[in-house]
């Protein structure tokens, strides 16, 4: 799969998900007693301390907890109501394996595009949830407090653990570890980078967050066997010059240093 074209104009979205109103509705089976005695709680200017029990649940990571399956109605759905469903290994295999014979070198940027696209309505139902949920407005919120926030659930659903680094923030560069990869863990050691998906919901998140058109790119993969995959987020201009670099045969670490360079 070849590097997908990262060019794109600058998405309207971005900045309208901001202005998004807080809604409480996707928390309902997150409420705890204590939610129904009190009410929805008034937004704040910062998040308040709660003694005792907590107005909502927040982050369940046990499959008890997080998912619900209704055996009757064959249906299996998360904590905020959402459907989910659970694959095999194979079926990733199956999925990017006929994708990648039907268009060829362009699966790349499809599967980008595709997780460019989830990530942004993923963004659109958080923005509402987490205001709901903290009382707070998104704007108020720490940068890491909402990373975290937003990821926790797609660690949950199997998509992985990360660790993300701003430390290169001031040059305009941001890097993503991400660990267990749900596609590449499922393609094993093909040695090429394999997670275009995951580099296009990430785009798709800082860009929401920055409100500014960001783009990403994996620099490095498990499925070139590296124990763990890498990712940049910047500009397009950066992004397009590690893609460069990344089919040259520069490492991750090269990368980086001609990026600081840059």
């Amino acid at each position: 799969m070849a590097a997908p074209a990262i060019d794109t104009p600058v998405d309207k979205r971005l900045t309208l998900i901001w202005s998004g109103q807080p809604d409480a509705q996707p928390l309902t089976l997150l409420k705890t007693r204590r939610a129904d005695e009190e009410g929805a709680g008034p937004m704040r200017d910062k998040i308040r301390i709660v003694q005792g029990q907590q107005i909502y649940k927040h982050n369940h990571y046990t499959d008890d907890q997080f998912f619900k399956h209704d055996a009757q109605q064959g249906t299996l759905t998360n904590v905020y109501g959402q459907r989910v469903l659970r694959v095999s290994e194979d079926f990733v295999v199956a999925i990017l394996g006929a994708l990648e014979d039907e268009v060829g070198d362009a699966a790349g940027e499809i599967m980008y595009k595709c997780g460019y696209e989830w990530g942004m309505e993923d963004m659109k139902s958080f923005s509402k949830r987490v205001q709901a949920e903290f009382e707070l407005e998104m704007s108020k919120m720490a940068m890491g407090f909402l990373l975290e926030t937003w990821w926790w659930p797609l660690q949950i659903e199997g998509w992985g653990g990360w660790h993300y680094d701003f430390r290169q923030s001031k040059q305009g560069l941001i890097f993503i570890d991400l660990y267990e990869s749900a596609v590449a863990q499922s393609l094993g050691n093909i040695g090429k980078v394999v997670c275009y998906f995951y580099a296009g919901m990430f785009a798709a998140v800082f860009s929401v967050l920055a409100k500014r058109q960001l783009a990403s790119i994996e620099i490095q993969c498990y499925s070139m066997g590296e124990d763990y995959c890498k990712f940049l987020i910047s500009t397009s201009k950066r992004v397009n010059a590690a893609a460069f670099w990344r089919n040259e045969g520069a490492t991750s670490k090269d990368i980086q240093s001609k990026l600081i360079q840059m």
